[in-house]
């Protein structure tokens, strides 16, 4: 199969995941992307990757066949029946690495995106490109917003060995593997994320985690990401309730959080700090990146309760609107 253009620019969100309670499951979209380019050779015996990076990570991250974006894109244009290709692809990022904000999930779905552009004619096929990035990443929380925009459910649906999918009745069976919902977010939800200097992988933040938990507090996850769809568009609800004592109770958690904190001390004592004045403050994804979510505008009291962080010059903060949209791509 011939590619049908021969450039590609996609631009990808920031993610959130966990949200407090939604251990690898709940993902939210936010305004700050990183974009990039591609363009193809037009040397048909070219088939090598030529990497520009500005921004974040151009000091570290590879410019060869090992960086996440290109290994991904060569697997993506494989599945789609493209052949091997030599292309330049010039990445502008925004996105923080290793801080939580997902920047893998934004490398996996921008290669993967790029490569249905330049394969399939019309819109882009979100639900193939989600189905991909999950299985690259292994789980869904991050690749789902980065797909769709918004906030999302996902899950793993497991069958019988030997069964591909359950047949439903009036619907399309439900095939195993990952899936996702998209929930609507209120147009009032801010989002400010704080940055530290300080990196944390997410292999050594799942490593912290124990095997098992105690019941009672699966329970109190269960009970608190229960409320989070509400919490993110209380206009879904039959009674009024106070949006941001929602979202603070719905951002609690005792399933990963307590485990961790001892790898970013100084980010959970600026949670502890948010919660103490009643803001629904998170780890953002694995960490160490902070998230406080709120309904209205409360950025100048949110900058002052973080005003030591900010003015020690090891932390940054972006106020960001929710992506509702998700990734995008412009065929040129």
């Amino acid at each position: 199969m011939e590619p049908i253009c021969r450039q590609v620019h996609v631009r990808v969100p920031a993610t959130s995941a966990n949200l407090g309670s939604g251990f690898d499951t709940i993902g939210l979209a936010l305004d700050y992307h990183d974009e990039l380019t591609f363009t193809l050779s037009s040397d048909p015996s070219n088939r090598a990757a030529q990497v520009f990076i500005q921004g974040e990570g151009e000091d570290t991250l590879p410019r060869d066949e090992t960086h996440l974006v290109v290994s991904t894109f060569r697997k993506a244009c494989q599945t789609f029946g493209l052949g091997k290709v030599g292309f330049i692809m010039d990445a502008h990022n925004n996105i923080p690495q290793a801080r939580g904000m997902g920047s893998s999930a934004e490398a996996i779905v921008a290669g993967i995106a790029a490569a249905a552009a330049f394969a399939q004619d019309g819109d882009l096929n979100r639900d193939s490109v989600f189905e991909l990035a999950a299985a690259i990443e292994g789980h869904p929380d991050n690749v789902a917003p980065a797909v769709y925009g918004g906030m999302t459910a996902s899950w793993n649906f497991d069958t019988a060995e030997g069964v591909g999918s359950v047949p439903i009745p009036g619907g399309e069976p439900l095939h195993g593997g990952f899936h996702t919902v998209k929930y609507v977010v209120a147009p009032a939800v801010t989002a400010a994320v704080f940055v530290p200097d300080y990196e944390l992988s997410t292999q050594k933040a799942r490593q912290a985690l124990p095997a098992e938990v105690a019941h009672r507090d699966a329970v109190f996850n269960v009970s608190r990401v229960a409320l989070m769809a509400a919490a993110m568009n209380p206009a879904a609800l039959a009674a009024g309730e106070d949006p941001n004592a929602l979202l603070y109770t719905a951002t609690q958690d005792r399933l990963h959080q307590p485990y961790r904190k001892g790898l970013m001390e100084p980010s959970w004592r600026l949670i502890e700090r948010f919660r103490a004045r009643g803001f629904a403050a998170a780890v953002s994804g694995a960490g160490p990146c902070v998230l406080v979510l709120h309904h209205g505008d409360a950025a100048d009291q949110i900058n002052e309760i973080a005003a030591e962080e900010l003015a020690s010059g090891h932390w940054k903060v972006l106020h960001l609107p929710i992506d509702t949209r998700g990734v995008s791509v412009e065929r040129r």
